[in-house]
């Protein structure tokens, strides 16, 4: 694989001079949008139901060579009009059109690809890795399902090729909001990775610090990280950012609503100031924006835009029906043949919905924030292979996790906002497939749920159902549920502890502690710990020094 051309190396070298003049213009951006994710960080937490978006408002420290350590702020009036940028547009189509050959990715790359079945790029990785691979910093607007992942993964291991990390000091860095999306990028990028001698490890909330910090200890290439935990590492002196090559963030504009952008600021300044840049988001205003001015130089723009729904690959469908009739719709709907996704607004309404629905004849899982990451893993592998067809969850799924042939999502409780309805949608017609979103609306949603749908940029079908209605069997493929209880899946045991019983009985240890202190009673009353009887204690290094 050829290095990347000598005109992107001299643009990167020519606009590396520029990044000295960010600060002053960057900190009264910075400033602006981190107090107003420091007001809602919480809120936006409660919401999400993420584990890992617990720790926030924490002061920053900032390393001799972060961009921002070599002048303080200056205070101006916050700049609120969003940036416009030149954006290259990509055809209407999500179906991969370039060939990967054509890229210039290294022949390891390529053969990797080959074996996995991908011979082609999608829009979006056509788009940008000619620009990524020439060290520019990239900027792109796709829409979830459309390829990002090794947009951004294929470029970082392409430069990456031929060197080696040192102790706690990753090469390359992947941003993203939540821990199910970091392991899932993980998964897509580990074979590839392996083909190219590199290594990649993980660093998450919810998931054992010390196993991370000894990975770290190792050495890692590309670490894919959540902005809350990898802060924790950085302040406790486990992972040096200072060799940092490339910086990939994904589903930026999430990231913004969940409250990281201070822990984003706070990575990025511990990162080298040249270093490269890749943002990926669905949007590009508001929080994003302010990332952009503050953290990309020149950045180029491509849009991949073409979207499920101007293609006609999805199709959107308002249900009407009575409030007390929703129960019932829903579990039919559940009950329908393929992967279903339902989404509602509560943890709690998640546990029921769940209970519900398997006592109905419903396999179904649950997926929230509340679970443990193990669980949570354990519900997205049976939903994956199928054994549970149908997954409640909250909004913590609504981002990132890509499940092939989910063909229908429900919007049980109707989205908060426009974003939360496109990333909900987003879980089906993934990479040129079709699927169908339908929206649980009663007679005083309708109103609401229009207007919410019109900022989305859709045009739902409204349609009024009832249980049992051909309607309903119609667009969603509901059916009455079979009635039988489904048993909750048995949980792995898990060995270790004190091995056999070797015939213990219960209340052994509190009788031995018994006799034990009895016998030491009397033996200070008999003075024999004293005068070296038979009860003198055992003589030990850590009670007697000679």
């Amino acid at each position: 694989m050829p290095h990347p051309s000598s005109a992107g190396a001299a643009a990167r070298r020519n606009s590396s001079q520029s990044r000295k003049q960010r600060p002053e213009r960057f900190g009264k951006n910075r400033a602006g949008a981190q107090s107003r994710a420091g007001a809602q960080n919480r809120a936006v937490a409660e919401r999400r139901g993420d584990n890992d978006n617990a720790r926030r408002g924490r002061p920053r420290h900032r390393s001799s060579h972060g961009r921002d350590a070599r002048q303080a702020p200056v205070e101006q009036p916050a700049n609120t009009e969003p940036a416009v940028w030149e954006v290259s547009e990509q055809p209407d189509s999500e179906a991969p059109t370039t060939a990967f050959a054509e890229l210039g990715l290294p022949e390891k790359l390529l053969d990797a690809l080959s074996a996995q079945g991908m011979e082609k790029a999608f829009p979006i990785q056509a788009a940008t890795l000619p620009d990524a691979l020439a060290g520019r910093d990239v900027l792109g607007r796709a829409r979830t399902g459309s390829g990002k992942t090794l947009a951004f993964g294929l470029a970082l291991l392409t430069k990456l090729q031929g060197g080696k990390s040192a102790s706690r000091k990753p090469r390359s860095l992947v941003l993203v909001p939540t821990r199910e999306l970091a392991l899932q990028v993980n998964d897509a990028l580990i074979p590839l990775a392996k083909a190219m001698g590199l290594w990649c490890g993980v660093s998450v909330g919810g998931m054992a610090f010390v196993r991370q910090e000894q990975a770290l200890r190792k050495g890692i290439d590309v670490l894919i990280a959540t902005p809350g935990r990898l802060a924790d590492h950085m302040r406790q002196g486990t992972c040096d950012l200072s060799d940092v090559q490339v910086t990939a963030i994904d589903e930026a504009d999430q990231l913004a609503d969940m409250g990281f952008l201070p822990q984003i600021c706070e990575i990025l300044d511990q990162t080298p100031a040249d270093g490269q840049r890749l943002l990926f988001s669905a949007t590009l205003d508001g929080e994003v924006d302010t990332l952009v001015r503050g953290y990309l130089t020149d950045p180029v723009t491509h849009a991949a835009q073409a979207s499920a729904e101007s293609s006609g690959l999805m199709d959107h469908h308002l249900l009407v029906v009575a409030a007390r009739d929703k129960t019932n719709v829903v579990t039919e709907v559940a009950a329908r043949e393929g992967r279903t996704i339902l989404f509602v607004r509560t943890k709690t309404y998640v546990d029921t919905l769940t209970e519900n629905l398997r006592n109905s004849g419903v396999a179904a899982g649950a997926l929230h924030g509340g679970k443990t990451q193990g669980a949570r893993n354990r519900v997205l592998s049976e939903f994956r292979s199928g054994t549970t067809p149908v997954l409640v969850a909250t909004d913590v799924a609504a981002r990132g996790i890509h499940v092939p042939d989910v063909s229908l999502v429900v919007h049980v409780d109707p989205p908060a906002d426009a974003k939360d309805y496109l990333h909900r949608a987003g879980r089906t017609a993934r990479a040129g497939a079709s699927g169908t979103v339908v929206t649980m609306v009663t007679h005083e949603q309708r109103r609401t749920v229009r207007r919410l749908t019109e900022r989305a940029g859709v045009r739902p079908k409204s349609t009024n159902v009832s249980p049992g209605a051909e309607e309903l069997a119609q667009i969603t493929g509901a059916q009455t549920p079979s009635g039988v209880p489904v048993p909750e899946p048995k949980q792995k045991e898990r060995g270790g502890g004190r091995g056999p019983a070797r015939n213990r009985r219960p209340g052994n240890r509190s009788q031995f502690t018994g006799n034990r202190a009895e016998r030491r009673a009397r033996e200070h009353r008999n003075g024999e710990h004293r005068n070296g009887g038979s009860g003198a204690p055992r003589r030990s290094g850590r009670r007697f020094h000679g």
